[in-house]
């Protein structure tokens, strides 16, 4: 019998974790389907993303791994795993705990481990310091113009 796989993210930044994590997805079943949060649904748990919806889903639809990529508007995946027949779940480790409640329909959760390197969140923190080097170092510099 095939199996349904759902790999569900937010896929800001998007980065080779994003990847694996999909890469993975793909291996578990037959049919891999990727739901991409849309904004307003990131924006009710955490700051909005700083590449859009529109483009986020894009780029994951321009991937060879799914078969399918849909919107995600809820972080409450009960009917969605219904409506699709999804057998196996799969989303980050930093959501540990949160989808064990799906185990319950019979469903597989799988939480993939990004473990130790690059994540939206680090690559966001490591921009933004970036940026502030760089705007401390220009208000700091003598001006040769000025006497």
């Amino acid at each position: 019998m095939s199996k349904i796989v759902y790999v569900s993210g937010t896929f800001d930044l998007f980065h080779r974790n994003h990847l694996k994590m999909i890469e993975y997805g793909r291996g578990l079943g037959d049919t891999l389907i990727v739901g991409v949060s849309t904004d307003e649904l990131v924006c009710s748990y955490k700051n909005p993303p700083a590449v859009p919806f529109e483009e986020r889903i894009a780029i994951v639809e321009a991937l060879k791994y799914p078969d399918v990529v849909i919107p995600q508007r809820s972080l409450e995946h009960t009917q969605r795993i219904k409506d699709l027949n999804i057998d196996i779940f799969v989303v980050g480790d930093d959501w540990r705990g949160k989808y064990d409640y799906l185990r319950d329909l019979g469903v597989k959760v799988f939480y993939f481990p990004y473990g130790a390197g690059v994540s939206s969140s680090n690559l966001k923190e490591r921009i933004y310091d970036q940026y502030r080097n760089l705007i401390d170092k220009s208000d700091k510099h003598e001006n040769p113009d000025i006497v």
